[in-house]
């Protein structure tokens, strides 16, 4: 396997696990805009947050995990 497409490989992966994550806290986001008190909910808010604010999220991609925190409310009307 070749060093690019190794790192095409890994970029991916990197870009997938974002993406769900941002899946993730939109659904949560919008389901405690309907309900607050969900704490299912509440948990999968805040397990979203700690991620986009981890070493493991900064070590994927160079995107600011608190502006993107804040995009994502914004969008979702939170």
């Amino acid at each position: 396997m070749s060093k690019n497409h190794s790192i095409t490989n890994y970029e991916n992966l990197a870009n997938a696990i974002i993406l769900q994550a941002v899946k993730d806290y939109r659904t949560a986001l919008k389901c405690l805009d309907r309900n607050p008190s969900n704490r299912s909910a509440q948990s999968d808010k805040a397990e979203v947050e700690r991620f986009f604010r981890s070493q493991w999220y900064s070590a994927l991609t160079s995107v600011d995990g608190e502006m993107l925190i804040r995009s994502l409310q914004e969008e979702v009307g939170a």
